[in-house]
């Protein structure tokens, strides 16, 4: 079991919005990064993204130029999965159990199960997606399987919900807590149930106002600027469009499921007809609200 100090390299997958933001905080903090990606497209994307968010942080005398070069030369990018020997790897990748199980059995492989492995998934069991490890060649302990759930956007947010498993080692939890400290971060313990804290309570502020919408009780801006005046500093459909309507739909779904189906998780008609329309939120110019791409 490694120490903190022992930690010199993160391996991030998954090129999104997700990935790319926890890539740079981890290379802001000094850490060697591996950014990985099955698409080359979405890794120019991610390295573009990061080199936006930084320019911002310059602009803004938050960041020196020195800064940005040097954040910038700490990260790597691949779409060869053999790459990545790390201490830990981070995965933003697709919300869907059989495409983590995956990533997580062949990174262990490569690691020679000598890594960390630190899902961001925001609904999928942790004690399941760890599960998977067992039907490997060389069977890797699930005790290495933690939650390490960032924010959207993840170099902007400071929470961090660190994620037991039924398995997962107590020091491999205390671990992923003391570097997202280092990171920057507020990290938070919890325990792996459905929708772990936030997005169980989170989620009502994005049904709810859904509801109301379709009940016609008020429009979209009526909302938004109601919750706003009420001291949230997004409305939840502004919120909606930059999760990405998609996005917030997988989970809704999701925790409806492991939720048993409890009414007040049911996932919405109008989101799914915006998702099946292509109105995905501010990354397609248009979800709640138009936008300039």
């Amino acid at each position: 079991m490694k120490s903190l100090s022992e930690i010199k390299t993160i391996a991030v997958a998954g090129a999104g919005t997700m990935g790319a933001g926890i890539a740079q905080v981890s290379a802001q903090s000094e850490y060697d990064v591996w950014l990985y990606d099955v698409a080359e497209i979405a890794l120019q994307k991610g390295k573009q993204l990061i080199e936006k968010n930084l320019s911002v942080a310059v602009e803004k005398g938050k960041l020196s130029e020195e800064e940005k070069q040097k954040t910038l030369s700490r990260i790597k990018t691949t779409t060869a999965i053999t790459d990545l020997k790390c201490d830990v790897l981070i995965e933003a990748v697709l919300e869907k159990l059989e495409v983590k199980q995956e990533l997580f059995r062949k990174v262990a492989e490569v690691n020679n199960n000598n890594c960390i492995l630190a899902t961001n998934t925001s609904s999928i069991p942790i004690t399941l997606i760890g599960g998977g490890l067992q039907t490997s060649n060389t069977p890797t302990s699930n005790s290495l399987v933690v939650g390490m759930h960032f924010f959207n956007p993840p170099h902007l947010m400071k929470l961090v919900e660190v994620v037991s498993g039924k398995e997962t080692s107590p020091e491999v939890a205390q671990l992923i807590f003391d570097l997202s400290k280092k990171l920057g971060k507020h990290p938070v313990m919890t325990k792996d149930r459905p929708g772990f804290i936030v997005n169980r309570i989170g989620k009502l502020y994005h049904t709810e106002p859904i509801k109301i919408l379709e009940e016609e009780i008020a429009d979209v801006e009526t909302i938004d600027a109601l919750m706003e005046a009420s001291g949230f500093k997004m409305g939840p459909f502004k919120l909606i469009d930059l999760i990405g309507v998609d996005a917030n739909l997988n989970v809704t779904k999701s925790l409806y499921e492991l939720m048993e189906h409890e009414e007040k998780f049911k996932p919405s008609a109008t989101q799914q007809k915006m998702v099946d329309e292509g109105k995905l939120g501010k990354k397609s110019g248009e979800g709640f609200y138009k936008y300039n791409k």
